[in-house]
């Protein structure tokens, strides 16, 4: 008798499996998205509309139902589309908050700006200024995140080198969180400063940009604080 190997059997068995209509689909099911935004997609939202998109991604995020998508096409495809992002995003350069991810978007539906502390210079402005001004963005969104390094090392006044002047960008929420029986060292304490400090940011956009400023004034743009809870991968609006 002629002996199979376990190879071919494997192979039939595949074989077999893919001509099940079950099989195929789920296949079906699982098309990769490769369509990216264009500016006619864009001009049709609201910025309330689009914060409603970030919020049904960040749910689809914490479900663990993202969309698959296929990014290489997404980029080749917006290379002659262009980009037309529905927000810009400034988050934490912290490693656990991978901003594209926990909205569940892909190539071509955001900008990400990223700074430690989620902190507002001029550089960051003006990128917010030039997606929302030049490239038709809706979103400003400023997101910090719980059990934030940067936080704690202002708390701790930590100065080195270039990190004093960043640092000292998140003093003012510190001060404006303390008072005389504040146990600095406790988590409760370092979770109200992320929340003041992204509060800051959002009014340092207003007061810092004009362009920014008139254009929510107008209802052209929202700007609005987030936090991201590491340990649910909520994003809350606050």
């Amino acid at each position: 008798m002629k002996k199979v190997s376990f190879a071919a059997i494997a192979m039939a068995s595949l074989l077999m499996q893919a001509c099940s209509p079950a099989v195929k689909k789920q296949v079906d099911e699982q098309v990769m998205e490769t369509h990216v935004l264009h500016e006619n997609d864009v001009k049709t939202l609201t910025p309330d509309s689009v914060l409603m998109i970030l919020i049904e991604g960040n749910n689809n995020f914490t479900t663990k139902n993202t969309t698959s998508r296929d990014v290489l096409e997404q980029i080749k495809e917006s290379d002659e589309a262009g980009q037309h992002p529905i927000a810009i995003i400034l988050s934490c350069i912290d490693s656990r908050v991978p901003v594209e991810y926990i909205f569940d978007k892909g190539a071509g539906d955001i900008f990400v700006a990223r700074q430690a502390g989620n902190v507002i210079d001029a550089d960051i402005l003006g990128s917010m200024e030039y997606a929302c001004e030049h490239a038709g963005s809706k979103i400003i969104m400023i997101l910090g995140h719980e059990h934030c390094g940067a936080v704690h090392a202002a708390v701790e006044h930590v100065e080195a080198g270039n990190m004093t002047q960043m640092l000292a960008k998140i003093e003012p929420a510190i001060k404006s969180c303390m008072n005389d029986s504040t146990d600095t060292d406790s988590e409760e304490f370092l979770s109200v400063v992320t929340r003041k400090n992204v509060e800051n940011m959002v009014e340092q956009v207003r007061r810092d940009s004009p362009i920014l400023n008139e254009m929510e004034e107008k209802g052209e743009i929202k700007i609005v604080g987030a936090i991201f809870d590491l340990k649910t991968g909520k994003v809350e609006l606050i």
